[in-house]
């Protein structure tokens, strides 16, 4: 069974950074960054796949930054200028392939237990 491992989460005031790591237990093709507010559905906010292809949420363009290291298995989200609107659980997904609309679905073979993120004002 595959496993993802997220970490990085914590506190910060607003305006700070934050980076997040998603560790796999093997390659995966298609991973992505969603987000949970308390009592709200996940969203989808960032994912590349294995051609460097990334997409953004409008929640986060600009602001969040989304790399991997295919030698590690390890999907990257280096946050800045973090908002208190940002407060939520940040739990990496994956693939195997290619994922439609990756942002929008949450048909992915493989979730991570997540990480949280907590952004005072």
């Amino acid at each position: 069974q595959v496993q993802l491992v997220e970490s990085g989460g914590g506190s910060v005031q607003a305006g700070g950074s934050l980076n997040l790591s998603c560790t796999a237990s093997r390659y995966l093709y298609s991973m992505t960054w969603f987000r949970q507010h308390p009592g709200k559905e996940r969203a989808g906010i960032a994912t590349l796949n294995g051609i460097g292809v990334a997409e953004y949420s409008d929640s986060v363009k600009g602001r969040f930054t989304v790399t991997r290291d295919s030698a590690t298995n390890t999907l990257y989200l280096e946050m800045n200028n973090l908002k208190p609107e940002d407060t939520a659980m940040y739990i990496c997904a994956a693939s195997l392939g290619t994922v439609l609309d990756p942002l929008l679905t949450e048909d992915y073979h493989f979730w991570g237990q997540g990480t949280q993120v907590t952004v005072s004002s």
